[in-house]
């Protein structure tokens, strides 16, 4: 029988020798290992100086992989911070606007709080208002000047009835309704109301000329005492008005007076306060009636 092409490593004196090789420095290893493990247990620092260089070998490395792990870390913080930035900063803006309503909704309620007390700061022990209403409308497209408020007869209104601001008067009662009336203002081309100057007794007309403005017309005519900036207030007569209300600023001098702006707008204000007849019994006795008014 011929021999297998193939022959095994014993009887190959090289294999042999190759095998036993591996065995010696198997077993050497074997023995080194075991001599350096029974030092590490009875001399711990022994070793010291070569963990110290191997560390040393390879810290460059750590250090690299640190550095590279925090840089990536605080790149992935820096981008996610620029988007938590920008959505904070856009809630931060619809924050701002809430606050900005709100404040000016609290500002828009403290002005009214403040016209309401001025108008009850008008009542005392002698003169007590009929009724405080909110002006609802108001004439701009004609010479007439009329506005509209609140109240009417259900409060006790009346026509001919004064009608005021906290800051002077605005017009009397023209018309009257169950829920509401017909103001006519001072501004009106036909309103006429008895004046003087605040600061002595000089008497005057104060006619509206419809156009937001009045005319003060002097009735003792002769040199004209006037001088922009003075003060017009209600005298009394004609019975309607009690005197003392503020009426009208001068802004202009004329040979026979001047002319004067209203110290209360009605365009920019919202209560107003009623007030009884002065005198109804001089009232009445007017030349030219309220009601002959309400025909125009």
């Amino acid at each position: 029988m011929a021999p297998t092409g193939q022959r095994r490593s014993s009887y190959s004196r090289r294999a042999q020798y190759n095998l036993f090789t591996g065995y010696i420095i198997a077993g050497v290893g074997a023995l080194v290992g075991a001599i350096l493990l029974a030092l590490s247990f009875f001399q711990p620092s022994l070793f010291g100086g070569l963990r110290g260089a191997a560390h040393d070998s390879i810290s460059p490395a750590t250090q690299s992989a640190a550095t590279v792990r925090t840089g990536g870390k605080g790149l992935w913080d820096s981008i996610s911070g620029y988007y938590r930035a920008g959505s904070m900063n856009a809630e931060l803006k619809r924050e701002m606007e809430i606050a900005r309503i709100r404040l000016a909704e609290a500002q828009a309620v403290k002005q009214e709080n403040v016209r309401l007390k001025g108008l009850l700061g008008l009542q005392d022990d002698v003169i007590k208002p009929v009724a405080v209403a909110r002006l609802v409308g108001s004439t701009s497209a004609s010479t007439r000047r009329f506005a509209y408020l609140g109240a009417g007869q259900d409060q006790g209104v009346t026509v001919g009835m004064p009608v005021r601001s906290p800051r002077g008067v605005v017009g009397r009662i023209l018309e009257v309704g169950g829920k509401n009336s017909r103001v006519l203002l001072l501004t009106d081309s036909e309103s006429v109301l008895p004046v003087r100057r605040a600061k002595d007794e000089v008497v005057a007309f104060a006619e509206g000329r419809g156009d937001g403005l009045l005319r003060i017309r002097l009735i003792n005519l002769g040199i004209n005492p006037l001088q922009p900036g003075d003060l017009f207030v209600t005298s009394g007569a004609g019975g309607y008005y009690r005197p003392g209300i503020a009426v009208a600023i001068l802004t202009e001098k004329t040979d026979d007076g001047g002319l004067a702006r209203l110290v209360s707008d009605p365009a920019a204000t919202d209560f107003v306060a009623i007030e009884p007849i002065f005198e109804p019994e001089a009232a009445a006795a007017v030349d030219t009636p309220i009601e002959d008014e309400l025909g125009d």
